[in-house]
This record gives structure tokens, C-alpha cells and sequence, in this order.
């Protein structure tokens, strides 16, 4: 009985969690293969549960999870992108500095991937 407590009250904080994320923004969301999608809900969200949840919903793609994952953010909505979409703008061992003087994003969290790459219009952007 003890053990059911502790499960409900887990499940009620996570919940809350959730409730105080907030909504993606759209690049985060449109910029994101459709087959590069991470289930982020359960069957029948809502898109108001969904965003609530922090994440991306399009039911416009049959076949992939409509609640998913969003990309992850970066100082500049221009600088949100798939790895696979980054076109390079600089050179190996760029500093950010550097980077940021050619009017580029940077970020080496993923190795092995342009570091220094050129930014995307935020028009492009959509839920």
C-alpha cells in the first residue's frame, strides 16, 4: 500500500513537471525530421497537452509520433537545426568568437559535426 502511495505521488510530481515546461518554439519544432521524431506523449494528447508537456505536436505526418521531442535550443532561433542540416562556416578548431564574427551559430556539444555553421531564416519557422 505503502509502495502505491509513493508511485502515485511520484506520477502527480512528474505531471507537474510537465505542466511548467514550456511551449517549443517553432523552429524547434518545424526544423525536425519527421523520421528523426521522439514519441514525447501517448496516444489520443491533445496538442494543448502536449505543448503543456514542452513539446512539439503536428498530426499533419501519418506514420510518425505527432507528440515528439523538440530540438534542442540554442542562444539564437536562427541556430536551431538538425545536425544533419548544418552547413559549415568555419574551419576546425574555430573559436566562437571567430565564429561569431562571420555572423554564424556555434556549438560544440556534438564532436565530429560542423561547429561553426551558417544560420537559417526564422521565417522558415512553423507550428
Amino acid at each position: 500500500m505503502a509502495g502505491a502511495r509513493l508511485l502515485a505521488a511520484v506520477l502527480v510530481l512528474g505531471l507537474c513537471a510537465m505542466a511548467g515546461a514550456g511551449k517549443p518554439s517553432p523552429c524547434q519544432c518545424s526544423r525536425m525530421n519527421p523520421d528523426s521524431r521522439k514519441n514525447c506523449g501517448f496516444p489520443g494528447i491533445t496538442s494543448e497537452q502536449c505543448f503543456s508537456a514542452g513539446c512539439c505536436f503536428d498530426d499533419s505526418i501519418p506514420g510518425v509520433p505527432w507528440c515528439f521531442t523538440p530540438l534542442p535550443m540554442q542562444e539564437n532561433e536562427e541556430c536551431v537545426m538538425e545536425v544533419s542540416s548544418r552547413v559549415n562556416c568555419g574551419y576546425p578548431g574555430i573559436s566562437p568568437e571567430d565564429c561569431a564574427s562571420r555572423k554564424c551559430c556555434f556549438s560544440d556539444a556534438i564532436p565530429e559535426v560542423p561547429w561553426c555553421f551558417f544560420p537559417k531564416p526564422v521565417q522558415d519557422c512553423h507550428y
